[in-house]
């Protein structure tokens, strides 16, 4: 039986392995570890997880002299820095070390790859947000046409939130909103759940915001990558107040972008927006303003040439009732001159002819002509019964006869 010392076995390993493996592999891991040491190596433990369960692990390094080339390139292509959590596809061969023992050096880094995962997992939580039907939820909500209360997820330090402050704070027209911020981290691994505290911290506050900004500054794509996480941008998605975001970016399109109520690029862009809409309300109330005043004077216009015509109908009106009256009255002068001796003279004239008729049938008068009243007990005889032995009185203008009937014919 042979028998190796500890380091002629590993020698013996170092061998075989050289002998029996390629150059070098294309490796797809995770970055579980990262150290940048001072003399300019980098050193890296790779694992591949199936969820939280990691299945392997190596260890790997990429020389100064190798990490100098490739790493300006990564960072150009991809916008971010190598770090914990990213997964890669290396080029490395495999290295025994007497003393170290395996370990892997790390020759190239495909940045392709790394830029094609970021998009494939930003297409899976798009997918996924889409399935659960709340991409477009928040879009569906109303948003004020004058943003007066509005909360902010930013960082209180961040370069974008002072632009946004001072762009919407200095605004040449004066307006201005109840701005209140809710600090939070906005990239890196430790933003979304910072990011989502601030939501929940706006929803349980006691005032009625408008809408809820979120803001932040430039860097890098990967700076984005937080914006891509699942749970935040759910959170944003059915979020009870509309969303606008400016995250700092031209061209690339975070998915929180998508699921929120306004995407605007810019923290300075949100204030600029916010204050067009306020803008365009004044403009809309002058405009009215306008209206009315013209429509006012339109009327009162109308209105002034309706009492002018109204006071010449008056006039002529008054006028000829003037001229009507006098007359009227001319005519009751005159009236009231002769009329009254007129009546005298004709009521004068029926109380003789009266007197004349009274006279005549005065009964005194009527006796002295030769007529007679007989009466019979006391009562003219007109159509009364009467018999023999009645007894009648005659009375005439100077006697009064009694006498007895005998006889009736």
């Amino acid at each position: 039986m042979n028998q190796y010392s500890l380091l002629e076995f590993n020698t013996l390993v170092k061998e075989v392995l050289a002998d029996q493996l390629e150059r070098s592999y294309w490796i797809v891991a995770e970055i579980g570890q990262l150290n940048l040491h001072g003399n300019g190596h980098c050193y890296l433990e790779l694992v591949e997880k199936d969820n939280n369960y990691v299945k392997a692990k190596a260890r790997g390094t990429i020389w100064a002299n190798v990490y100098r080339e490739i790493h300006p390139w990564f960072v150009s292509q991809t916008g971010t820095e190598l770090k914990q959590g990213m997964k890669v596809l290396l080029n490395a061969s495999l290295e025994f070390h007497e003393v170290y023992g395996l370990s892997l050096n790390i020759r190239d880094i495909d940045v392709n790859f790394t830029i094609g995962e970021r998009e494939r997992k930003k297409q899976e939580t798009i997918q996924q947000l889409e399935a659960e039907g709340i991409m477009d939820m928040n879009q569906g909500l109303e948003l004020p046409t004058v943003i007066q209360r509005i909360a902010i997820i930013s960082s209180e330090t961040a370069a974008g939130y002072e632009d946004f402050m001072n762009q919407f704070q200095n605004n040449p027209y004066g307006y201005q909103s109840q701005l209140d911020l809710y600090p939070a981290t906005m990239q890196g691994d430790a933003a979304p759940p910072s990011m989502i505290h601030a939501l929940h911290q706006i929803h349980s506050a006691d005032i009625d915001y408008d809408a809820v900004i979120v803001i932040r500054g430039g860097g890098s794509k990967m700076d984005l990558d937080c914006f891509d996480d699942y749970e935040l941008c759910a959170h944003l998605a059915q979020f009870p107040l509309p969303v606008i975001t400016g995250i700092g970016h031209e061209r690339d399109q975070a998915i929180a972008d998508l699921v929120a109520h306004t995407r605007l690029k810019t923290p300075t862009s949100v204030a600029e927006f916010l204050l067009s809409r306020m803008m365009n309300f004044e403009s809309a109330i002058n405009s009215l303003q306008k209206s009315i005043s013209k429509l006012t004077q339109a009327f009162l216009h109308d209105q002034k040439e309706a009492i002018q015509e109204l006071n010449f109908r008056w006039k002529m009106s008054a006028k000829q009732n003037l001229q009507k009256n006098a007359y009227q009255l001319e005519r009751y002068a005159d009236l009231i001159q002769h009329k009254p001796l007129a009546v005298l003279k004709k009521q004068q004239s029926n109380l003789d002819h009266t007197r004349h008729l009274v006279d005549a049938y005065d009964p005194i008068n009527l006796l002295k002509k030769g007529y007679s009243i007989t009466r019979l007990n006391g009562k003219a005889l007109k159509n009364q019964k009467i018999k023999a032995g009645d007894e009648l009185e005659t009375q005439t203008a100077s006697k009064t006869i009694i006498s007895t009937i005998h006889k009736i014919q």
